[in-house]
């Protein structure tokens, strides 16, 4: 079940990505940022209303705030420089790198004593690696500096979130994720307030900010729950397979070729799947 949340969460965040990244490239990435992110609040908020699982925040690590206020901080950070990578024009550059955010979060569960089978672990590399060459020919063409830049300021960025997320969902994984997004949106609301815009949004563009917003939100909190279900580190590397949904897109929607060595990446992502569920 673990498996299947996570995979599940993969979908919904690079289908997220792929629209978010598009439509940076008509207004500024952190304007995107901001409005999804605030619907995401309000879908986090209502989810919160209607299930009756509100639950107090305190200052404990062992709790949720402390967590979801580091992993508003450093998500915020990574969606920008994600968004801001994606709108270069170079995706196929900046999305593999920032799926190698998962090392971050891998590596932390390691260290607190998660053990997984052999064939799991060598399971868990394979789907990394197909992940990352989901998008291989524009490494192969050569790695501009400012998309690898912001790649890597991406899986930097997205790599803490999501060891901040899997600590906090340990509580529980609505809250972490709308404190998150509070967190996120409050940043968001100074710097609208400092440049006095909110991003020149039309009417047209916000239901598409809402399937944005929405979409990541649910991605998020889909994760957060599968950490709770399974090991930490596989959860995290299932996650990680959002690359493939965002070329997969690209090439469905903006005709973007997919080379040999995508096809390479997509079925080593899909083989690390299968050898993860041996013993999963």
């Amino acid at each position: 079940m673990a498996s299947i949340i996570a995979l599940l969460s993969s979908l919904l965040w690079g289908t997220a990505d792929f629209l978010g990244g598009n439509l940076s490239k008509k207004f500024h990435s952190l304007a995107v940022t901001g409005a999804s992110q605030a619907i995401g609040l309000i879908v986090g908020a209502t989810m919160i209303l209607v299930s009756g699982s509100y639950i107090s925040p305190n200052l404990s690590w062992n709790g949720y705030f402390l967590p979801a206020i580091g992993a508003g901080i450093a998500g915020f950070a990574g969606l920008t420089a994600f968004y801001a990578g994606l709108a270069t024009g170079r995706m196929g550059v900046v999305s593999p790198i920032s799926s190698l955010s998962a090392i971050i979060p891998l590596t932390y569960a390691f260290i607190q004593g998660e053990r997984p089978h052999v064939i799991q672990f060598f399971g868990m590399a394979v789907a990394l690696i197909g992940a990352f060459c989901a998008s291989g020919p524009e490494i192969i063409k050569g790695l501009p500096f400012k998309p690898l830049l912001l790649g890597v300021a991406a899986a930097i960025g997205f790599g803490t979130a999501l060891t901040f997320m899997a600590q906090g969902s340990k509580t529980s994984s609505l809250m972490t994720m709308t404190s998150m997004r509070l967190i996120t949106v409050s940043f968001c609301v100074l710097v609208a307030l400092k440049v006095k815009s909110i991003g020149g949004f039309k009417k047209s563009n916000f239901l598409l900010l809402a399937v944005i917003g929405a979409t990541d939100f649910l991605a998020n909190f889909l994760l957060g729950v599968a950490t709770t279900k399974g090991l930490v580190s596989i959860a995290m590397i299932l996650g990680s397979l959002f690359p493939i949904v965002t070329a997969l897109l690209a090439f469905k929607f903006l005709q973007e070729r997919l080379h040999k060595v995508q096809y390479l990446g997509i079925f080593l992502a899909v083989t690390g799947v299968a050898l993860i569920s041996i013993n999963g």
